[in-house]
């Protein structure tokens, strides 16, 4: 073989072996949202839990739809100046309710009411419930009580936790005529909305399973 020939091999000698090179290669992972740039990466992140300041305008949307359900609703928020006027008029026997109120930076009441028994959607109540457990809120508590078809009750608590500190906590009481759902926001303590039970529309509710253990 003259050197001629040899200088003409070369090339394409490199283009076969190059070819070859990228056929020996694995087929590149199409890219996703589990695999971005083409890297594989673990399993998808779990939901965002939502510890930020609470929302007092914020409800389960399920609560809307059963407002067109109800016969009467209402629905009121008392920011930190009103509740600090309505603290005043107190008594001085209720010092700590009046501590607990200092604490707070608002609450935001709903109070819907049906004409019948079982009017209310049960699926839309559960709705309510997972929507909490959705953005992360800790469910401290549930009770029920029996008092005759119309005073049969369940009143769930649940707390917004960001690592100890409790950021407000919310209660829901059914009834089989009347839904209520009750936020507060501040900086609290589970003591501290035992105080406020019955206050400001906040509705009362049986709370000797909820204290400071249920933080941690």
């Amino acid at each position: 073989m003259n050197e001629r020939m040899l200088w003409l091999k070369i090339p394409l000698l490199c283009s076969v072996l190059s070819c070859g090179t990228v056929l020996a290669q694995p087929p590149a992972q199409p890219s996703s949202p589990l695999y971005p740039d083409n890297e594989p990466t673990a399993a998808p992140p779990p939901a965002v839990s939502d510890i930020g300041p609470v929302i007092l305008e914020w409800v389960p949307p399920a609560l809307m739809k059963l407002s067109a359900q109800a016969v009467a609703n209402e629905s009121f928020t008392l920011d930190r100046t009103m509740l600090a006027a309505a603290a005043g008029m107190l008594p001085d026997s209720d010092a700590d309710v009046k501590q607990a109120v200092a604490k707070l930076d608002g609450v935001s009441v709903h109070i819907l009411r049906f004409a019948a028994d079982g009017q209310a959607d049960p699926e839309q109540i559960e709705a309510i419930r997972e929507a909490y457990h959705l953005r992360g809120w800790k469910h401290v508590l549930r009770t029920s009580s029996a008092g005759g078809p119309e005073r049969n009750e369940t009143t769930d608590v649940w707390l917004v936790l960001d690592g100890a500190n409790v950021r407000g906590g919310v209660v829901l009481v059914e009834t089989p005529k009347s839904l209520t759902l009750a936020t507060v926001a501040g900086n609290l303590s589970p003591v501290d909305l035992l105080h406020l039970r019955g206050h400001f529309g906040i509705p009362r509710f049986e709370g000797d399973q909820l204290g400071p253990a249920q933080v941690q």
